[in-house]
């Protein structure tokens, strides 16, 4: 008789497994972002004017280099997001008293606000996936998406309670 306790379940190893894994994470993210892309084309954005906002908003005073670090994109692709933001007036850059040449971005009020706006229904459905997938659930799904993160940035999810929080407007 096998011995069940010993290594993985090989139901999740099959390849129809896997990729039924794949397709609920591409619909999930599809709808994730559904209702934000339809806000930010009244903008005339996109979905990596999202990921700035979000970022900036969750990271007050970020960096630019820092926020390329989080993005994981060039130099090039950032400044023209970051440009249309600042034109806009969503963020703000400034120097560092410390350093001038480092760059520090802040949210605008209106940045603030369509932070809000972009991160509340995903928000919602966030909520409503935990309560309806339930406690032990929920912690599985981040140890999957914690696995499916390159190991470099694992170390930004722990520990949790050192986790930054959205800054508050002023």
């Amino acid at each position: 008789m096998a011995d069940l306790k010993s290594g993985a379940n090989p139901l999740f190893l099959r390849e129809e497994e896997l990729r039924q894994g794949m397709e609920l994470l591409f619909f999930a993210y599809r709808d994730f972002t559904a209702e934000p892309d339809q806000m930010l084309a009244r903008y005339n954005f996109g979905r990596a004017h999202h990921r700035v906002i979000y970022f900036v908003g969750r990271h007050p005073g970020i960096t630019v280099s820092d926020l390329l670090d989080i993005l994981g994109i060039t130099k090039q692709s950032l400044s023209r997001v970051l440009g249309q933001l600042v034109r806009e007036g969503f963020i703000v850059q400034r120097s560092d008293r410390r350093d001038r040449r480092r760059r520090l971005l802040e949210l605008t009020d209106r940045g603030y606000d369509l932070e809000r706006q972009l991160t509340e229904n995903q928000r919602r459905r966030m909520a409503r996936a935990y309560r309806n997938a339930g406690a032990e659930s929920v912690a599985g799904f981040r140890t999957v998406l914690r696995s499916l993160i390159d190991e470099q940035d694992r170390k930004r999810f722990e520990p949790r309670d050192a986790q930054p929080k959205l800054a508050q407007r002023r």
